[in-house]
């Protein structure tokens, strides 16, 4: 990399990152340095999205929402700039910028580098910036059972369910009831020994046992045993800080790859007699990364499922595996059951809802309709399949009450729409800041017609007409009736530039 853009990258940092609040003594360390070349994807891996959100925010959230005083380093190295402009600055929140990647212990030792020694004696969270379905109530749960266990490390595990044939995780090997002279482990049971490659379990001798020794005793595992171990390693740690911090610089380099990793603190942790326990997951799925895009769109199944069971009671969701709504929607639906009235809103197969959006009761969003941001609906609204509603932020479409807006309409910007208004086929309304669109109360508009940034009074019905910058006012005629808007086009411009073939 050049020395310019090297420089870019830690200016950037040093202007996005907020300093640490040693009022807290909680500390998370993301790594978000990896590229990730097996997904084969120009975008940084961590910016992979999951759900409407990328992977790395989702890991930064679930350590936030799931441990409230908490700081956050996030570790970022290929594509720095991307994923430094996508989190952004935070409170309480700085960035790490590892150069080359030499491992993840490796990256671990620069993220310390922003912690003041002096001032910070607490626990430390390691997680990798992959780990997209990890939930603030895991963060929370693995909390707890850190300072249950009083231990000086917690490895968060998953348990394989597959066949044993085709896990090709590192093994958790723990102590074991007994020694191999038959001898009770008492406190130690549980304890975690190291963690084994399964490439290494392959190469063991059959008929020997692989024996390894713990607190001056030896434990015996059989190949058969180490192979059918489900439980593996997720790559997400709790430390102890100050034992952290008095190991982590010892962790040596001789493996293939020369690299520093994080899983050798282990030895290094029982070589001293510190304490390593290790938990699993309530849903193993919290623990599931990716290298390649097939796993990506397993994770995305997977938060389907998850946003699916917790509304799927509430609203009528069409089609279980074509859907999306953004998690703030879904906290806002099931904000509004607890009030016990029934909702009655209707999703089509192909909807999406994203962020910002508020529905109402009786709402009905018929296929493949797509709505994002700051979209607000009145009671009883009829949205008809193919409709675009989407406004930038700071930007706000309202619709009234009782409002039918049929198929294939386009409405973007800023928009009001009035009570009983009925928005038909092939309409295309536009609202910027400066000239919103404002269509009043029992109005309809009909046929290919396009208003931009005009005021269309209660009761007026438009057709086959292009409407820009106008005030369409509700004209009574002599028989009590309302003038109606037909066929209204503006004056044609560039009239000079065009001529008969």
């Amino acid at each position: 990399m050049a020395v310019n853009e090297q420089n870019e990258i830690l200016e950037l940092i040093k202007n996005f990152s907020s300093p640490l609040n040693y009022n807290l003594h909680e500390i998370a360390i993301i790594l978000a340095a990896g590229h990730g070349k097996r997904i084969k994807s120009q975008k940084s891996k961590m910016l992979h999205k999951i759900w409407g959100v990328p992977t790395v925010e989702r890991v930064f959230n679930a350590c936030r929402n799931g441990i409230k005083d908490i700081n956050i380093i996030l570790v970022v190295g290929i594509k720095a700039k991307d994923v430094i402009g996508i989190l952004g600055k935070r409170e309480a929140a700085s960035f790490a910028y590892q150069a080359s990647q030499n491992g993840t212990g490796h990256a671990v030792q620069v993220a310390l580098k922003n912690i003041d020694n002096k001032n910070f004696d607490g626990i430390v969270y390691v997680l990798p910036g992959d780990m997209g379905l990890i939930d603030s109530g895991t963060m929370q749960n693995f909390r707890k059972e850190f300072i249950r266990t009083k231990s000086d490390m917690l490895v968060l595990t998953g348990i394989f369910s597959g066949q044993t044939a085709e896990n090709s995780y590192g093994r958790i090997i723990r102590v074991k009831s007994e020694d191999e002279n038959g001898n009770p482990s008492e406190k130690d049971f549980g304890r975690v020994i190291e963690i084994m490659e399964h490439k290494d379990i392959l190469s063991l001798p059959e008929n020997e046992p692989y024996r390894v020794k713990y607190n001056n005793r030896t434990y015996s595992f059989s190949k058969k045993e180490l192979i059918e171990n489900n439980e593996f390693n997720s790559g997400v740690y709790a430390f102890d800080y100050k034992k952290l911090i008095e190991l982590v610089h010892s962790i040596e380099s001789n493996n293939v790859q020369k690299e520093i990793y994080i899983t050798d603190l282990i030895s290094l942790f029982n070589k001293k007699g510190y304490t390593i326990s290790a938990v699993s997951p309530h849903e193993q799925y919290v623990v599931m990364g990716f290298n390649n895009k097939s796993v990506l769109r397993e994770m995305e199944a997977v938060a389907r499922k998850t946003v699916y069971e917790k509304v799927k009671d509430i609203i009528e969701i069409d089609d279980p595996d074509d859907f999306f709504i953004d998690e703030s929607v879904v906290d806002n639906i099931i904000e509004m059951d607890k009030q016990n009235i029934p909702l009655d809103i209707y999703i089509g197969k192909g909807v999406y809802i994203g962020r910002g959006v508020n529905l109402n009761y009786s709402t009905a969003l018929s296929k493949n309709v797509y709505v994002n941001g700051n979209v607000k609906f009145g009671k009883n609204v009829t949205v008809r399949s193919n409709v675009h509603l989407s406004c930038f932020p700071g930007q706000a479409i309202k619709i009234g009450e009782r409002v039918e807006i049929l198929s294939g309409n386009i409405i973007r910007g800023n928009v009001i729409i009035g009570d009983n208004t009925i928005i038909e086929s092939s309409v295309t309304m536009t609202g910027n800041d400066e000239f919103p669109v404002i269509i009043g109360n029992n109005a309809i508009i009909r046929g290919t017609s396009y208003i931009f940034g005009s005021i269309v009074e209660d009761d007026v019905r438009i057709e086959h007409s292009v409407i820009i910058k106008k005030r369409v006012e509700k004209l009574i005629k002599r028989d009590g009736s309302v003038q109606q808007i037909k066929f209204y086009l503006p004056m044609p411009e560039g009239i000079d530039a065009i001529e008969d073939l």
